[in-house]
């Protein structure tokens, strides 16, 4: 009996009410037979979903143009949806904490700063559409459920997000429709009460439309005293085939995050007399009725034409609407050795939402000269973001709070009554842009291209006027690659950089744009028809207007202008199979970076890092894989002045995982991260002394169903 599409229809319409799915509907399933769809061949060498693999054959994060990594002459780190399966990376912190090179800063429970190569992380893109995050943090964890894969392109990446960030950019590419059937379901359990569910069902609605839909949800308390958070995660994506060579796609994705008793700052890192405080990890701040909500709605249409010769042309429209809405209890001040009083509240009420409107159009394919044929991409994008914030004071601010050690949160809610004023401005941002790969002999290839884009920026922000415009902004963009051998190339890479920002200084003034230049040398391998890959990088990273956290003042964090700060280094990167079930995913990293005297600076980022996942499939055993990863950073310190220095010694955090596969449909995973139980301090970002606690020993345990 050939598949039926009003089953998959009842499958979809189970999901969307029941939100998982179900064994009886599963076996209603007939195999699943469709004719061929050449439209999308293009796209199956940049899945990763299925493979078992922990390499990507091709990324377009930094051209538009379908290169491997080999070719990009820059770093690009990928995690693959196998990768993520194993190691239970369920949310962007853990991907981003298992990529080489970045560090994901944790400041507070439930918002996050990156950096990589000593400078923040701001460019985040989906499906390679992006702006600039609005504060340069990520509020909430956004879930992995509904991705393929993540890349990072370490350096500037001007060329494609305009913004020429010389950290990385991060781009997160979505599953897709699958033509034949599949369906899975998850069911995870581990440490303090953690539960999660999700549900991937995809296929064939007919012979020219295909349908997917992924939904989460997750719910756990915390090792931190009283925070819980709650998830919840929806995604549904149609691709139609127009014609032979038209490709339609549309789809939408929605995300929830609510938290309680988040934390907002942390907890003092010195008493008054200097000495170090003594928090227990599970010591928190929050009071127990704060609460941190966030919502994250994306919409997205795209049409690809096939023109013929090998060229296509693709129109992208993207929105976003993300809203945050909370109440929150910050405690600052210094407290006394033996009384630990001295520690004061600052309750807030703070409402936040931003929308983004994103367009992109772009032709790229093939082309002749000089005997040679070569790649063209060209095209144009236009966004445009609008920030909306309020904060209003609780009437109780500056009223004493209880010793910190073991407190319950007991802290009567206030009435938020003072008016902490807020925001409200657009950002614009036109572009044209072009990139070409061309052959110059057989083993010598020159990646050339520029962007030419025009930002406008007007409203206000807590009573200061945010109107700014830079017109006619160059930012070029080169690349050689030399092929060695079959094997082992040479490449070297050059751009400039141009960020307008948004951080602002102690008078609320936004920063002039941060300005420089952005260096890439190193050496590439690739074997096993890529299937393994290795990449030996050299950096070097000029700026001036750089903006440093300086410190807090009405519950926001200011900042100051830095010029000359330099950063350079060295990473090393190794992905892929290394021998028949044997697959890898191992980095080294080195940065130094000095201010325009020469003299150390950021030293809360960790000049070394390391880190290594890792999985075998026993040949004796092939239903068992077996698996570690494990992170290490050598020492950090802050000095915040006045003889306080706080130092985090060197770490690492070790994991281990299993998985058994009890049939080709059910399989189970076992999770257990920091096996040590190593006590480390999460970050010293900001300029405040304040800080906590990272995640004890804890264990997950997953159940696979594929039906």
């Amino acid at each position: 009996m050939p598949f039926q599409k009003k089953h998959l229809s009842r499958v979809i319409a189970a999901l969307l009410a029941g939100g998982v799915l179900t064994p009886a509907l599963a076996q209603q399933q007939d195999p699943l037979v469709l004719s061929t769809v050449t439209v999308n061949a293009e796209r199956e060498n940049d899945v990763t979903e299925g493979s078992d693999r922990y390499t990507t054959k091709s990324s377009r994060t930094a051209t538009k143009l379908s290169l491997s990594p080999r070719e990009t002459p820059q770093t690009v780190s990928v995690t693959t949806r196998t990768k993520m399966d194993d190691f239970a990376l369920n949310d962007v912190n853990d991907v981003l904490e298992n990529t080489n090179g970045v560090n994901v800063e944790k400041v507070e429970t439930d918002r996050t700063y990156f950096t990589a190569r000593g400078f923040d992380i701001t460019n985040f893109q989906v499906d390679g559409l992006g702006v600039p995050l609005t504060y340069g943090n990520v509020m909430g964890d956004l879930d992995t459920a509904l991705f393929d894969k993540v890349e990072v392109l370490k350096g500037a990446n001007g060329l494609m997000s305009g913004a020429g960030s010389p950290a990385a950019t991060v781009n997160f590419v979505r599953k897709r429709p699958t033509e034949e059937f599949q369906a899975s379901a998850k069911a995870g359990v581990g440490s303090w009460d953690y539960r999660r569910l999700d549900g991937d069902i995809s296929g064939a609605l007919s012979e020219r439309v295909r349908a997917r839909l992924v939904v989460a949800g997750q719910d756990k308390n915390s090792y931190l005293d009283r925070y819980e958070q709650q998830r919840g995660l929806a995604y549904g994506v149609l691709e139609a085939d127009l014609t032979d060579s038209t490709l339609l796609t549309l789809g939408h994705s929605y995300q929830q995050n609510n938290a309680d008793s988040p934390l907002w700052g942390s907890l003092p890192l010195f008493y008054t007399d200097g000495s170090r405080t003594d928090y227990s990890r599970s010591d928190s701040s929050a009071a127990d009725w704060a609460y941190w909500n966030n919502e994250d709605n994306r919409s997205f249409v795209e049409l690809a034409q096939e023109l013929g010769g090998g060229w296509t042309a693709k129109a992208a429209y993207s929105h976003v609407k993300i809203e945050s809405d909370s109440e929150l209890f910050y405690v600052y001040g210094t407290p006394e050795r033996g009384t630990n009083t001295g520690v004061f509240s600052w309750p807030s009420q703070y409402d936040f939402s931003t929308r983004q409107d994103l367009v992109d159009l772009y032709a790229s394919g093939p082309f002749r000269l000089a005997g040679r044929e070569h790649e063209l991409v060209a095209g144009t994008s236009w966004s445009m973001a609008n920030t909306r914030d309020h904060s209003w004071y609780g009437d109780t601010l500056g009223s004493p709070v209880p010793d910190l050690h073991g407190w319950d949160g007991s802290y009567p809610r206030p009435n938020f009554t003072s008016d902490g004023g807020g925001s409200d401005w657009t950002d614009k941002q036109q572009s044209v842009y072009t990139a070409a790969r061309f052959s110059l002999t057989e083993d010598l290839s020159l990646l050339a291209g520029a962007r030419l884009s025009n930002w406008d920026s007007h409203g206000t922000s807590y009573g200061k006027d945010k109107a700014t415009r830079h017109d006619n902004v160059l930012v070029p963009y080169a690349g050689l690659v030399y092929d060695l051998t079959p094997n082992y190339s040479l490449y070297a890479s050059y751009t400039e950089i141009f960020t307008p920002q948004v951080a602002a200084d102690i008078d609320g003034n936004r920063l002039d744009p941060i300005e420089g230049s952005s260096m890439e040398t190193g050496v590439k391998g690739e074997w096993l028809d890529g299937l393994l890959y290795a990449n030996l990088a050299l950096f070097r990273i000029e700026q001036t207007n750089l903006a440093e956290a300086a410190g807090v003042v009405d519950g926001r964090t200011y900042f100051r202008p830095v010029d000359g700060v330099a950063s350079q280094g060295v990473e090393l990167e190794l992905a892929g199979e290394l021998l028949p079930g044997w697959e890898a995913s191992a980095g080294y990293s080195y940065v130094d970076i000095e201010d325009s005297e020469g003299n150390t600076t950021k030293t809360y980022t960790p000049r070394q890092s390391a880190k290594l996942a890792t999985t075998y499939r026993l040949p004796m055993v092939e239903q068992l894989k077996l698996g570690a990863n494990i992170k290490w950073q050598d020492d950090t310190y802050r000095d915040y002045g006045s003889g306080r220095i706080v130092r985090q010694d060197a770490y690492a955090l070790l994991g281990l995982m299993a998985k058994y596969e009890f049939t080709s449909q059910l399989d189970a995973t076992l999770n257990v991260d920091n096996l040590t139980d190593e006590k480390y301090l999460t970050s010293f970002y900001w300029a405040t002394p304040q800080g906590y606690y990272g995640e004890p020993r804890n264990a997950k345990l997953t159940v696979n169903w594929k039906f």
